[in-house]
């Protein structure tokens, strides 16, 4: 049976579609708004031996340069409750709606997401880098992901626990990287508000609330906090957190202590310890400083910004020497959240 093709635009500029701003094209693009429509244009990717790639917010990728074939971007935004019991409601939610959106919406369902409010991208894009904000990761509230892995053009529903996430980790940056594309997530939300009040600025705040915390008061106020601290990517170019925290030994953790009794560390469940590499990155001297059209923000040192013509060589360059220089320092080796694309 054939199926429509949506309009492919050729040579399509990419810069607007991604935080950094950074220039790049795409061979051919197009976007989906049906599983009829994807299915369409992965077969004439097929015909004209196109490789496949998804673009979903732009907030955590890296374009290195044009793109050769076809850049896919969902245009599916429903959102649909599954089942319920006494505690909990699991809704499928389409992989192209805005996560912020998502999160706004979800607390007509349920509660778990509040935390994760104004985190760009879209929820395709939230399991494949497990999001995480204030104490919360998306894999809390995560039942299944569905979509196409494009290598056997199978139709795959993965658990959570098939989704092996780990801290900014799961499947789909390893066995599945490339290889999937994200058409709707399933989120299991709970029906009772039970805010995570761990995150210290959080804590205080709901301490002079006192009784009166709702799910909306909590989203503004994580919005507030985010807004203090990360530029807004549509006036300044950035891809939000740059780098992971570190995760180290006790017994690395304890020199570091010993040496640097202002380091903050967190102790986890697994017996390690994650340091906060923006403390790092600062000490490193590298806050507010620019290497070119490139800087580690001067509020928070641990997103990178750029001046709006900022190219990939450009964010390599930097990203090296933040690295080299809080190894050098530290003896702590920070990894880069986004990923070339």
């Amino acid at each position: 049976m054939n199926h429509p093709v949506p309009e492919v635009q050729q040579n399509y500029d990419l810069s607007a579609l991604n935080t950094l701003r950074l220039p790049a094209q795409a061979e051919a693009f197009a976007h989906f708004s049906s599983v009829s429509e994807l299915l369409s244009l992965l077969a004439l990717a097929q015909r004209n031996n196109w490789p496949v790639r998804v673009l979903g917010g732009g907030s955590n990728v890296l374009l290195a340069d044009d793109v050769p074939g076809l850049v896919l971007q969902s245009a599916m935004t429903s959102v649909r409750l599954l089942r319920e019991d006494a505690t909990h409601r699991w809704l499928a939610v389409d992989a192209g709606m805005s996560w912020h959106q998502w999160v706004q919406d979800s607390t007509e369902f349920g509660h778990g997401l509040e935390n994760l409010a104004l985190i760009p991208g879209s929820v395709g894009a939230s399991p494949i880098q497990n999001i995480g904000a204030y104490g919360v990761e998306v894999a809390d509230s995560i039942d299944s992901v569905s979509g196409i892995q494009l290598s056997t053009r199978q139709w795959r529903t993965l658990s959570a626990a098939e989704c092996r996430f780990a801290y900014r980790d799961s499947i789909f940056k390893h066995e599945l990287a490339g290889d999937f594309i994200v058409t709707r997530v399933v989120f299991r939300l709970g029906k009772t508000f039970a805010p995570d009040l761990s995150y210290g600025p959080l804590a205080s705040w709901a301490t002079a609330q006192g009784d009166a915390i709702s799910p909306q008061a909590l989203i503004e106020q994580v919005c507030a906090i985010r807004q203090s601290k990360l530029p807004d990517p549509v006036q300044i170019p950035n891809a939000g957190s740059f780098f992971k925290n570190p995760l180290v030994s006790v017994y690395q953790a304890t020199q570091l202590s010993a040496q640097y009794p202002s380091l903050p560390t967190y102790p986890q469940a697994d017996g390690r310890i994650k340091l906060a590499a923006g403390w790092l990155i600062e000490q490193a001297g590298w806050k507010g400083r620019w290497l070119g059209p490139v800087r580690m923000h001067d509020q928070q040192a641990l997103v990178l910004t750029t001046n709006g013509a900022a190219t990939y060589a450009d964010i390599e360059q930097l990203r090296d020497a933040v690295v080299a220089s809080v190894s050098e320092q530290f003896g702590v080796q920070l990894e880069p959240e986004p990923q070339p694309f």
